[in-house]
């Protein structure tokens, strides 16, 4: 049976699994606080308040951001906000390194986004989705900083993808 309508948005496949391992890390440090205030007998509903409240913040702090892409749009949205770009409308794509290595993007109607190439390393739906309107970009003359960038991860991406392959099919 087809499907009629707009595709579904790709997203990020892993997210799940890292907000599961936020929300744990951010259980564990409440229950551990709880027990330790218990135990030493000072916990009180202020307090109890306290851990909760400290809690929260650890899981608010540990949750990544869930990246998606559509037809012309990538979006990244955090617990406070949500950034899109318009990947068809591409002005600049930079990519700084070190220890914290991200990808700036910015389009024609000012709206700029941050996020790990690694997200897009390990969600071929993503990359293809901004691949795709990367394209669009320099077909359009939008893009005027950055298709370098775009090429040097596109040459990355790929040949994790083809080792991954390789490793899974036992031919390397």
């Amino acid at each position: 049976m087809e499907r009629s309508g707009p595709a579904a948005p790709a997203g990020d496949r892993h997210w799940r699994g890292s907000a599961r391992l936020a929300v744990g890390c951010a259980l564990v440090f409440c229950a551990m606080a709880f027990l330790v205030d218990w135990d030493a007998g000072s916990l009180t509903p202020l307090r109890a308040l306290l851990w909760f409240t400290l809690s929260a913040a650890v899981c608010a702090l540990l949750l990544p951001p869930r990246v998606s892409a559509g037809p012309g749009w990538l979006a990244v949205r955090t617990p406070w906000r949500r950034r899109i770009v318009h990947t068809d409308a591409l002005t600049a794509v930079r990519q700084y390194d070190g220890v914290s290595s991200h990808l700036v993007l910015r389009d024609t109607f000012g709206n700029r986004l941050e996020l790990d190439p690694r997200i897009l390393a390990a969600s071929p739906l993503l990359w293809h989705a901004l691949d795709t309107g990367f394209r669009h970009s320099l077909d359009r003359g939008t893009l005027r900083l950055g298709a370098d960038v775009m090429e040097r991860l596109g040459h990355r991406i790929d040949g994790e993808t083809v080792q991954a392959v390789l490793r899974a099919s036992g031919l390397s």
